[in-house]
């Protein structure tokens, strides 16, 4: 390959510079303990440019799929990592050089590839009735062998689906293994329409509805109970004229609320009621559950625009230490007339990528886990340079129902990448496990993956796993082991 990636913030430095590796590595280095009733696999995505892009204003989101396993067994890990082969990924390998222009803007691509599937698969991966679902929220997802990591192509759930996009943040029903999902923009760039899934443990479709948004604008995430879903949206329109003449598919909003579509599960989406909230940046759902008429959703919410790629018409890109970001409460209560919303923020610091036990998903919880940023920590700047995009320095344990607040942070060179919990074997209490996170290491240019008791997060590390590589940033993953969740006690 002889061009070169753009010397950008988006391509360079330990956390964003590509790193273009599939592989195996068997029996990974372990320091410390690692716990022997660990046993399943952890599945990871991360955005990772195969070539150089188009364009050198290109962002980090638009970097082709590559999934990661690590799999636990018996005291040890092995680990995998693959591309999915999208079928841009596929033409690119064919033409040696990106052919892929604008993110999510497809009349920017090279004419080449017009006619094929636009999707990266990079934003979530999830194992849901035998199939690896590669997830990114502007097409159906690719399906993956969950043991080979093979990419067996765009997956439609055996023809139930048609070619509306599919959410990367499904939800999975842990007492009967359904899977809840939805998509926006439904009917194509720029359209209203969101269309809301729901299919049981063998990927039968049991449930479709389609509905409308006030306006066309992201719903990355959204929160759904055992009996009604909250669509967020947030303020980053959708403009068909602007990406007609080649602009971005997202543009900040500063002067339009937040919207929360709270609609009964069980109903055909004419009870769909739409509440605002001050212009804000909704971010990823810890969990939701409902009382009665009342639904309560904790997810993270930020006072401004988190993501600079995607500026106002005026540009105008607010400094990081200005936003306010924090886990919140969300409590829309349906039996007031007209409906009210209110919001409590649960943590004091800027936290993201929250996580529960996924055992009482759907239902009320007790622990939250989420990666988390305190600027008051020492920073290794000399070394390692101005603190990237997506800098969170310490992993936060949050014990809802006391208020209290564990941490654990690395040292002055290290992030965090998210964290998922795995149950411990054997028990069937909820938050008794453990958290596994990447750490990246800024100055060392390496990876690691730590494993800390979920409960004990301020004591460090059991056992930390040593990988022979550096990794990109990724975003999403989950944890993948068969469960019992109706053993689950209630505290």
């Amino acid at each position: 390959m002889t061009a070169r990636f753009p010397n950008t913030r988006e391509f360079t430095g330990a956390l964003y510079r590509p790193s273009r590796f599939e592989g195996e590595v068997f029996d990974l280095e372990v320091d410390g303990q690692l716990p022997t009733d660990i046993d399943g696999t952890f599945f990871s995505v991360a955005p990772d440019a195969a070539f150089p892009p188009m364009r050198e204003d290109d962002i980090f989101f638009n970097g082709d799929g590559a999934v990661s396993a690590f799999r636990f067994g018996g005291g040890h890990v092995d680990f995998q990592r693959r591309y999915v082969r999208t079928q841009r990924l596929e033409a690119q390998r064919a033409a040696r050089r990106s052919l892929h222009g604008v993110y999510r803007n497809p009349s920017t691509n090279d004419p080449s590839v017009l006619g094929l599937n636009n999707s990266t698969a990079n934003t979530n991966v999830l194992e849901h009735a035998g199939v690896l679902l590669a997830m990114k929220e502007d097409s159906l997802p690719y399906a993956l062998d969950p043991l080979t990591l093979e990419t067996k192509g765009l997956w439609n759930f055996g023809g139930q689906l048609t070619d509306a996009p599919f959410t990367a943040h499904p939800k999975i029903d842990p007492l009967t293994g359904d899977m809840i999902a939805f998509g926006y923009e439904a009917r194509g760039d720029g359209s209203r329409d969101i269309v809301y899934y729901e299919f049981d443990e063998h990927g039968a479709k049991t449930r479709e509805i389609w509905v409308q948004a006030p306006v066309s604008a992201m719903v990355h995430d959204f929160a759904v109970t055992e009996r009604f879903v909250v669509f967020p949206i947030i303020p980053l329109s959708v403009d068909v004229e602007r990406l007609r003449q080649g602009g971005r598919h997202f543009q900040w909003q500063p002067d339009l609320p937040q919207y929360f579509g709270v609609m009964r599960r069980d109903g055909d989406g004419g009870d769909l009621h739409w509440f605002t909230a001050p212009n804000g940046f909704q971010g990823h759902t810890l969990n939701a559950f409902d009382d009665g008429e009342k639904v309560y959703a904790d997810m993270t919410s930020t006072n401004g625009n988190v993501f600079y790629f995607f500026p106002p018409a005026d540009g105008f890109v607010p400094s990081p230490e200005t936003l306010v970001s924090q886990l919140v409460r969300w409590t829309f209560d349906l039996s007031v007339k007209g409906g009210r919303l209110d919001m409590s923020p649960l943590t004091p610091f800027p936290a993201e990528f929250p996580r529960i036990d996924d055992r009482v998903a759907l239902r009320p919880h007790r622990h939250g886990w989420m990666m988390a940023m305190d600027p008051t920590k020492p920073y290794a700047e000399d070394r390692v340079g101005p603190r990237p995009f997506q800098f969170f320095n310490q992993l936060a344990h949050l014990n809802i129902a006391t208020g209290k607040i564990q941490t654990w942070f690395a040292d002055e060179a290290s992030c965090f990448q998210e964290p998922v919990f795995v149950p411990r074997t054997g028990s069937s209490r909820e938050g008794d496990g453990y958290l596994l996170s990447l750490v990246n290491r800024l100055d060392e240019r390496t990876t690691d993956m730590v494993v800390l008791d979920a409960l004990r997060l301020g004591e460090g590390p059991v056992a930390t796993v040593k990988l022979p590589l550096r990794m990109r940033m990724a975003l999403h993953g989950n944890w993948s082991r068969a469960v019992s969740p109706s053993s689950i006690k209630a505290v």
